[in-house]
């Protein structure tokens, strides 16, 4: 992982085309970021997890909040994930779909093209549908996480942790 400006990214991510990313964001391994059909523009604090993929429409651009959280494997293909949202794990958020603020989307939830998300809410199942309101203790878990991901980037940078080179 190396620091670029403010921004956390591993070697092997993917960011091409027309791309903005906040500071103290965090970019994972094998996270793919494409503006290439459309801008995509990343708030600060974000944490990009692992095998993520962020595109869009073409020329709908893709407006990604502050100290959002976008679990490993998901799919953020919409219009729009609002501040403080988390996106769990091998989540798929579709064309057009809007996701407000402080919500959460369920691992392995698909939200369908057009979907607007109030904000507060919890979204899950296929296809994802709101099952309650979001909590303060849902809230104060997704704020430590966002912090939680921003040390463990500069752990990495600080070489705590180095990658493995096939030797004992």
């Amino acid at each position: 992982m190396r620091k670029v400006k403010d921004i956390y990214i591993f070697d092997n991510a993917v960011i091409v085309g027309d791309v903005e990313i906040g500071a103290n964001t965090n970019i994972w391994p094998f996270v793919c970021i494409r503006g290439d059909v459309a801008p995509i523009r990343i708030g600060p604090g974000c944490s990009i997890q692992d095998h993520s993929m962020l595109h869009c429409k073409r020329d709908v651009a893709l407006e990604i909040g502050a100290n959002v959280i976008i679990g490993h494997h998901a799919c953020v293909h919409c219009k729009s994930v609002g501040d403080r949202a988390l996106i769990g794990i091998g989540a798929r958020v579709l064309d057009n779909s809007e996701i407000g603020q402080d919500c959460l989307v369920a691992a392995g939830a698909v939200v369908r093209p057009g979907t607007i998300v109030p904000d507060g809410q919890m979204i899950a199942g296929v296809p994802a549908r709101a099952i309650r309101d979001v909590t303060e203790d849902d809230i104060a878990y997704q704020k430590e996480v966002c912090e939680r991901y921003v040390h463990l980037a500069q752990q990495h940078c600080d070489g705590r942790f180095p990658a493995f080179s096939g030797r004992h």
